[in-house]
């Protein structure tokens, strides 16, 4: 399918009128995944059906703002930027980010989405780059991992798995021998739980561990740190 069949593709929704439920729409720069450091517009979507140990974003569970398509596509206008990330909470809790992400893809928007992972990516449109979490076992979450989703990825998406200790690392060590994921996907993320305020002594030497780690078995892995958080910690909107 070509990129201008996609682009005529007729948008679905589950309800036109009902928008989607965000958090916040910002301008900031690329903290993870291949397209790190490049200035991107972040739209975050309210809501998660999980509740991971170490989920950094535990304000966008609730509250929020309805927003109608049009107008998102209007407020994203003003920023000097044609990338998009389309991230939560996790954005496939709501129906209609299927509909957003055909919409920006239409408009001429390169487009990658942030997911958990728990939910079905087979409706995602081909254009749009999968970042897909698979829960390690300190998420609490590991049980809600949809392995069918596998099934769904390319060449074009990316798996994240983020390590907090030795059995996560070797957890991720199996998962990426049992299911051959560098045959499926373009990368695979291994990044420290990495907390710059709670958790300044503990990070860096976790760092190093799984650095460590992945040289050893060398491990068909990208070592990845969230670059916005070593900027700007955990403020909100970056």
């Amino acid at each position: 399918m070509t990129k201008d069949t996609l682009r005529n593709t007729k948008i679905p929704t589950t309800d036109p009128q009902a928008g989607l439920k965000l958090t916040e729409i910002f301008y900031s720069l690329q903290g993870e995944a291949l397209t790190a450091g490049l200035p991107t517009i972040f739209i975050r979507l309210t809501g998660c059906p999980l509740r991971c140990h170490y989920c950094d974003t535990t304000y966008s569970f609730s509250g929020g703002e309805r927003w109608g398509l049009d107008d998102i596509m209007t407020h994203i206008a003003q920023y000097p930027c044609w990338r998009v990330c389309v991230t939560g909470g996790e954005p496939l809790a709501q129906p209609n980010a299927i509909a957003l992400m055909h919409k920006l893809i239409q408009s001429g928007y390169e487009v990658s989405l942030e997911t958990a992972g728990a939910l079905s990516v087979a409706n995602v449109p081909p254009l749009v780059s999968k970042v897909m979490d698979l829960k390690s076992p300190s998420s609490g979450e590991a049980d809600k991992n949809l392995w069918e989703n596998l099934a769904h990825l390319t060449l074009h998406d990316q798996i994240k798995i983020v390590i907090a200790n030795r059995t996560d690392y070797e957890w991720a060590k199996n998962i990426i021998t049992k299911h051959a994921l560098d045959d499926k996907v373009g990368t695979i993320w291994l990044s420290p739980m990495f907390n710059i305020q709670e958790n300044t002594s503990h990070a860096p030497k976790l760092a190093t561990d799984l650095a460590e780690w992945i040289l050893k078995d060398a491990l068909p892995v990208r070592f990845g740190l969230q670059l916005h958080k070593i900027i700007w910690a955990d403020a909100k909107g970056k």
